[in-house]
């Protein structure tokens, strides 16, 4: 319990079984470090809750290697986060995506208006990628407690967690403690999107993306 390893071969194959066997672990994104589980696992999911003290209202990402494991998962991204991403991702931008009826995702939010929905992201890391090839999307949040400052070395995250993670896969220092922006499509608000939380990527950036050629960025 709460071993640290360098990200190799073994260590990927131990980390992508723990998830498997329903553990928690910890990895290296581009932007901070994140604790993540299986995404399809309650009771994984319960414990990065209890570990981290998040409250419940919070949902958490899932986080990919690819964009296209989004319809695999049961979700989709609506206009205009659909041009968004694909601007964005990889990188530190993460979409509010729809579930699909038939979602099978343990990380959903229901949202007032009846329908569901899960924030997903794709890590510009090779490292991260590597990983995640490995484990399949999984549930993620950032490696700290709830209200402290975002882990951006594995020793931070460490600091917070202890031996009550099973492993830490230690990618070396991220660039910052600033995680990803997170955008919602909502047709009520400016340019179709509310900016839920402004990280790495600028709001004036995701704005200025959906304008470029007259609006006509992606499909």
């Amino acid at each position: 319990m709460g071993e640290v390893c360098t990200v190799d071969d073994g260590s990927i194959a131990r980390a992508a079984q723990i998830i498997k066997d329903g553990g928690v672990i910890v990895i290296p994104t581009d932007t901070v470090y994140g604790i993540a589980c299986d995404p399809f696992n309650s009771k994984a999911i319960d414990r990065i809750y209890e570990l981290k003290r998040r409250p419940r209202y919070k949902a958490l990402q899932v986080i990919m290697a690819d964009a296209d494991d989004v319809e695999d998962l049961g979700l989709y991204l609506p206009a205009p986060l659909n041009r968004l991403a694909a601007a964005f991702l990889p990188g530190a931008f993460s979409p509010i995506a729809v579930a699909e009826q038939d979602c099978r995702l343990k990380t959903i939010r229901r949202e007032s208006d009846g329908h569901a929905t899960q924030a997903i992201r794709v890590p510009n890391s090779a490292l991260s990628l590597r990983i995640l090839r490995a484990t399949g999307p999984v549930a993620a949040s950032s490696a700290n407690r709830s209200g402290d400052e975002s882990a951006q070395t594995v020793n931070e995250a460490v600091a917070a967690f202890g031996d009550q993670v099973d492993l830490y896969l230690d990618g070396g220092p991220t660039q910052g403690h600033i995680a990803s922006t997170v955008v919602a499509a909502d047709p009520t608000e400016r340019d179709g999107i509310n900016v839920l939380r402004e990280g790495v990527i600028h709001q004036a950036a995701i704005r200025e993306a959906l304008h470029i050629n007259g609006g006509g960025l992606g499909a």
